[in-house]
C-alpha cells in the first residue's frame, strides 16, 4: 500500500494504535500461572472494545485473537492451556483490521526474573529493530534494512531467522512489497517509495537460522537449530523524514 489521503492515514494511525496498545495491555498484565489463551482474552477484549477484529482470525481462520509464542515456539504460537512460568520468554504478537485497515505489531518480554542471556537477548531484539527502523527513507534501499540488522546481529553474535520475512502491510495483512529480508540478501534491488506502508521484524537468535514446523499443531513454528529468538515488529509508512512508526503505544 502507497498512502494517497490523509483519511487512509488517520485510518491506519489508528488500527496502528490499537495493535500497539493491545501488546502494551498484555505484557502489563501477563504474569505467572496465567495460561496463555488468559492473556489472549485479554488482548481480544481490547481489541474488539475499539471496534476492531482480530486479524489472524478473520484472514486465516487462527484459533485465537493474537499470537502467543513462548520459549521455543518462535511463531504463530496458538493460546491455550500452557501456563506461563517465571523466568520464561513470551512473544506476543498482534495483528487487526479495523474499517477496512491492518496494523501487525509484536514484542518479546521475560516473566519475572530471566538470566542474563535472555535479558540480553530481549535488550538487543529491540535493538535490532530500530536499527533496521533507522535505514527507512523515501527513495532508501530495501536491502539497506537487513544489511543493518545483519551487521548488528554479527556484530554482537546473534543469528537471525531467515524463513520469516517482514511485508507490507495496509488494505490487506500481507500485501507488497513482499518477502523484506530482516538479514542480508544480496539479491534485494527494490527501493523504498514515499508513503508506502510494511512492518519490520528481525527474528534474533542465540543460535537458530530458520523456523520450523513441529508436530504440535498446524500453526506453531519453532528454531532450528533450537535456540531461544525474540521477534520485535512495528507497521510503519515510509517518508523523505525517515519512518512514520504506526504501532507505538500511547
Amino acid at each position: 500500500m502507497i498512502i494517497s489521503s490523509e483519511d487512509e492515514l488517520e485510518k491506519l494511525k489508528d488500527i496502528g494504535r490499537i495493535c500497539g496498545r493491545a501488546v502494551k495491555i498484555m505484557a502489563e498484565a501477563m504474569e505467572p500461572g496465567m495460561t496463555t489463551r488468559e492473556l489472549d482474552a485479554i488482548g481480544r477484549k481490547f481489541i474488539e472494545g475499539e471496534g476492531a477484529q482480530s486479524a489472524p482470525e478473520v484472514c486465516y481462520q487462527f484459533p485465537g485473537a493474537t499470537c502467543i509464542s513462548v520459549n521455543e515456539e518462535v511463531a504463530h504460537g496458538i493460546p491455550g492451556e500452557r501456563v506461563i512460568a517465571v523466568g520464561d520468554l513470551v512473544n506476543i504478537d498482534v495483528s487487526a483490521v479495523k474499517d477496512g485497515f491492518f496494523g501487525d505489531t509484536g514484542s518479546s518480554f521475560t516473566v519475572g526474573k530471566a538470566d542474563a542471556k535472555t535479558q540480553r537477548l530481549v535488550r538487543d531484539g529491540k535493538r535490532a529493530l530500530w536499527v533496521g527502523l533507522s535505514q527507512v527513507k523515501t527513495g532508501g534501499r530495501l536491502a539497506a534494512i537487513g544489511d543493518a540488522i545483519g551487521t548488528f546481529a554479527r556484530k554482537n553474535r546473534y543469528t537471525l531467522i531467515q524463513n520469516l520475512a517482514s511485508h507490507g502491510v495496509g488494505r490487506s495483512l500481507h500485501e507488497e512489497p513482499t518477502e523484506i529480508s530482516t538479514w542480508p540478501d544480496p539479491d534485494e534491488t527494490r527501493i523504498m517509495e514515499e508513503g508506502q506502508v510494511f512492518t519490520i521484524e528481525p527474528f534474533l537468535s542465540l543460535g537458530a537460522n530458520f523456523a520450523e514446523d513441529g508436530d504440535k499443531d498446524n500453526w506453531t513454528l519453532f528454531s532450528s537449530p533450537k535456540a531461544l529468538t525474540v521477534q520485535f515488529e512495528h507497521t510503519l509508512v515510509v517518508t523523505k523524514n525517515g519512518p512514520l512508526i504506526l504501532t507505538l503505544a500511547d
